[in-house]
């Protein structure tokens, strides 16, 4: 029987039509602008389009990126342009289209893992991916913002510049930065043209996007923030200055930017999604000024497991025997030998006595170092099979920082 919803990728005269119908899948509008850069930053032979006769029904596609994992850079598969038409729901189409691009992924030997920012947390977990970063959404106190005494703020100024002059420093920085912080990707052109550009539809009523950056006593680029500030229609104390990247280079650079966006007058609230072990609290004589609400980000989804665990590296010494069951990708199925010592590692097929029993969804979620195998096992989804194999293998994963997606 045929299937009455194939799949195949986009062609350069359906790219439009298909990408308005993902859009719309979320309530959204593209303009003629944005299906221009969106169509620069998209490669057709990795977009995957589920039709109904001539018109697409779902889609999603794959965009290579290289954010930093414990101790190594790795390629990555980005997945993106998720979405099926409302009309077309509870059909089996999200489901084909992800077993479709993950053994395209896997017979390929592309990328090893998979990432995605899913609009929906409880979509993806049936696909293997796992929970790998959380964010925290920091509302902050303007008027409680007082920094201890003692803070080392240093000897370099903050100053204001316009696009044009701060994209340079800023994309200088960020790649300076980005090498040792887990879970920033690199950024090419394309992405940064994105990320910095300030169309007035986006700015959700707040004002044009504002570039500080920092300069130590040297004159070094040391740090930046992207900003905005968005006025209180109702005319109460609800102005709110909303931070939209922040990058530091050294920690007086980061205490100097923060006394420079705390600083504002007729801003009652600062709003910033950091990182969830964010030193901003620590730095006030009132840590209650920042109240944090955690959201989880990126969700990782090992391709392959036995590449995935070997391209990164880990915490100590390592020699421990997995059973990983993998229902959606059963290529996967199957025990291995993961060991690391010395920077190195490897992971191969094996058919020694297992100590620890879990799916690949779980290897996801713990692949960055945020989430840990230990509080997983706590909630029954890891079995360990030795003693001590869990809180070694736990130990392993971790890294210095909580990783975080920017």
């Amino acid at each position: 029987m045929d299937d009455p919803y194939p799949l195949r990728p986009v062609a350069e005269d359906e790219f439009g039509t298909w990408a308005r119908m993902v859009t719309d899948t979320y309530g959204s509008d593209l303009s003629d602008e944005q299906l221009a850069h969106e169509r620069t930053a998209t490669e057709l032979p990795r977009t995957i389009a589920a039709f109904d006769g001539p018109a697409p029904a779902g889609g999603t596609a794959a965009r290579a990126r290289v954010p930093t994992v414990p101790g190594a850079l790795l390629p990555v598969a980005g997945v993106t342009w998720v979405g099926v038409a409302p009309t077309h729901r509870r059909r089996g189409i999200l489901t084909s289209m992800m077993r479709r691009q993950l053994t395209d992924l896997h017979t390929s030997g592309a990328e090893p893992i998979a990432v995605l920012r899913p609009s929906e947390a409880a979509i993806y977990g049936r696909f293997g991916y796992g929970p790998a970063t959380q964010g925290a959404r920091l509302r902050c106190d303007k008027r409680a913002l007082r920094f201890r005494p003692g803070t080392d703020f240093g000897d370099g100024t903050v100053r204001l510049l316009g696009r044009d002059r701060a994209r340079p420093q800023i994309e200088e920085l960020y790649d300076r930065v980005r090498i040792d912080t887990v879970g920033w990707p690199a950024r090419d052109a394309t992405s940064w043209d994105g990320r910095l550009t300030d169309r007035p539809e986006e700015r959700g009523g707040a004002s044009a996007l504002r570039f500080a950056l920092h300069r130590d006593a040297d004159g070094r680029t040391t740090g930046y923030a992207l900003y905005r500030i968005k006025q209180d229609a109702s005319g109460g104390d609800g102005n709110a200055l909303r931070v939209v990247e922040l990058a530091t280079a050294s920690r007086q650079a980061y205490a100097a930017l923060w006394r420079f966006l705390a600083g504002f007058d007729l801003v009652s609230w600062i709003e910033y999604e950091g990182a969830v072990d964010e030193p901003l609290p620590y730095l006030l004589t009132d840590p209650r000024a920042v109240r944090p609400a955690p959201v989880d980000r990126l969700w990782v989804r090992l391709i392959d497991v036995d590449r995935a665990l070997a391209a990164r590296r880990y915490a100590g010494t390592l020699d421990l025997v997995l059973d990983v069951e993998d229902a959606f990708c059963p290529w996967n199925t199957g025990r291995y030998r993961w060991a690391a010592d010395h920077g190195t590692a490897v992971c191969a097929r094996t058919r020694a006595t297992a100590d620890l029993r879990l799916t690949a969804a779980e290897l996801g979620a713990a692949f960055l170092g945020g989430t840990t195998l230990a509080s997983l096992a706590a909630a029954g989804l890891v079995q360990e099979l030795r003693a001590g194999a869990l809180s070694r293998a736990t130990a392993a994963f971790r890294a210095d920082r909580e990783p975080f997606y920017p």
